[in-house]
């Protein structure tokens, strides 16, 4: 490395710094303006704030969402308590070596974090403590044992392996000895936040729980602990649009939005509608700070050419298989190479169609790449020696509409391609539970014959009838979950300048925080304070 590069690497390093303290410094004065601002509280139940697992350094989206919705509450005289992370987890969600599992977690960065967005906060600080017995019980136990683990009737393997397989990037665990080490680790580290949590609900009997996600195991275990006890959970995830927030007392990652059935769009919402949509199938947009289609191409003239040899196409549209939302997937399918294992099946016994099968983008994300992709799936079934069969890999930026366009039916698992192919007027065939299956939007066999019964029907019809009521279904739910469910944050935060999916917060006063002032705080205060449904009032 040549002298000019190394000045440059320690010019954009202390940048870095620099913008990191003063974006600290940010937290720190509007943390004391809250706290200055706030009433007293009238209710003495606080609402309990968890999220450990959304950040190390830094302010993730969720991380922001978090404490501007602990202020927003506080402004409206509710007492907050958060419950923080004092290096009490062994090993934790984004703290782990996935490569070296045996690696401690970075807890000077992270916990410093904390108490920059913990500042003029009341925080409950809990440590790590060790439980011996714990431990012995799982001395010896192979991967599927430690999945079926339960410890004082808490199911902690069932708890901690949505983790496991989102920190490994793969769904079927290897049985080795860092995968055990992480797996011991995840649950001797649940069973210490459910032992300090349990003792907060015990002195504080919160009115409400505010955590991330509620699927990673930290706040996974809080959840459950308190939904046990009848008191609210609100979880919370990344919206659909840039820099908004998802918040629900259901399952974050299945995304369950109650859409009353005399719902329909009027004039100016399918409109509004119609504008996203223009620049959605352009592949211009983004989702937790993260652009998935750098570039959207063309079709390659040899698929083009390929296509016409065949009397039908039918583009394949897989999912990352290590992703939290699976776990809701799985009904008809073991998991998703189990319904691509299915789709070759298919596809030998039908040669006069094309197949494409398409890689989800998001599993080459750098830093997040999957270490069980459908690339190496396609290597080890040997796809390329079918003649029928095209395999686009993860890197690749086609136009997933021009192939929507040319199909004669859509196969998905359950990523939002199929609905906005079932948008297109196409007809998708379901084979995993997804968001968008809550409502009639697309073909969705509830059995693995019945399955295989509507592949065979729509592969060897002359035409599909797609029910029109789909295509309205669709709408009416991407509505929904683009100005209804994803609650806008924009005002008080924007990109940070450092690191792409973090930000930074906007000048404001305390006041802004107030339901009055803010469509977003009053749907989150209503939500958890009080009967509100947490869908934004667009009025």
């Amino acid at each position: 490395m040549d002298a000019h590069s190394v000045i440059n690497r320690i010019a954009n390093k202390a940048r870095r710094v620099w913008l990191r303290r003063e974006i600290n410094q940010g937290i720190r004065t509007r943390a004391e303006a809250v706290a200055q601002a706030c009433p007293t509280p009238v209710d003495s139940r606080p609402v309990v704030v968890f999220n450990a697992s959304t950040r190390l350094g830094g302010m993730s989206l969720n991380a922001a969402f978090s404490l501007i919705a602990s202020w927003g509450l506080k402004m409206e005289g509710a007492q907050v308590v958060q419950f923080t992370c004092n290096a009490g987890m062994s090993r934790c969600v984004l703290g782990t070596n996935k490569d070296d599992p045996s690696q401690i977690p970075p807890c000077k960065e992270c916990v410093a974090q904390s108490r920059v967005n913990a500042t003029a906060a009341e925080t409950r600080w809990f440590d790590y403590t060790p439980d011996p017995r714990l431990e012995e019980i799982m001395t010896g136990l192979g991967v599927d044992a430690l999945a079926q683990l339960e410890y004082e009737g808490l199911q902690l393997g069932e708890l901690t392996l949505p983790t496991l397989r989102w920190v490994l990037r793969r769904h079927h665990l290897v049985d080795d000895e860092a995968t055990r080490l992480l797996f011991r680790s995840f649950i001797c580290s649940a069973w210490n936040v459910a032992r300090n949590f349990t003792r907060l609900l015990d002195e504080e009997h919160p009115r409400a729980v505010l955590v991330f996600n509620g699927q990673f195991f930290p706040e996974a275990v809080a959840r459950k602990l308190a939904m046990e006890r009848g008191i609210k959970v609100v979880a919370h995830e990344v919206g659909l649009q840039p820099y908004t927030g998802f918040f629900t007392t259901g399952e974050a990652t299945a995304y369950p939005i109650d859409i009353p059935a005399e719902f329909e769009l009027s004039e100016q919402q399918a409109q509004r509608l119609d504008q996203y949509l223009a620049q959605r199938f352009q592949g211009n947009f983004s989702m937790a700070g993260v652009r998935f289609w750098p570039e959207m191409m063309k079709l390659d003239p040899k698929l083009i050419e390929k296509i016409s040899q065949f009397k039908q196409v039918v583009p394949i549209f897989s999912n990352v298989v290590f992703d939290t939302s699976q776990s809701h997937a799985n009904v008809i399918f073991e998991d998703m190479f189990a319904w691509l294992d299915k789709v070759l099946d298919i596809a030998r016994e039908h040669p006069e169609t094309l197949f494409v099968i398409r890689a989800h983008p998001d599993e080459s994300r750098p830093g997040k790449e999957s270490r069980e992709s459908v690339a190496n799936w396609a290597r080890d079934n040997q796809v390329s020696e079918l003649s029928n069969v095209w395999f686009v890999d993860s890197n690749q930026f086609l136009s997933s509409y021009e192939l929507i366009d040319r199909a004669k039916f859509v196969m998905v698992y359950n990523s939002t391609i199929g609905l906005e192919a079932s948008l297109l007027g196409a007809a998708v065939l379901c084979a995993g539970k997804a968001r968008f299956t809550q409502l009639e939007t697309v073909f969705f066999p509830q059995s693995l014959p019945a399955f295989e019964k509507t592949a065979e029907e729509f592969l060897t019809a002359d035409q599909i009838e797609v029910p029109a009521g789909f295509r309205e279904n669709a709408r009416r739910f991407l509505y929904y979950q683009l100005y209804k469910t994803s609650l806008p944050f924009d005002s008080f935060i924007e990109e940070d300048g450092i690191w792409r999916g973090y930000v930074r917060l906007k000048p404001f006063e305390p006041a802004d925080l107030r339901a009055s002032h803010s469509a977003t705080i009053k749907t989150i205060v209503d939500g958890i304070l009080g009967n509100g449904n947490l869908l934004l009032d667009e009025d």
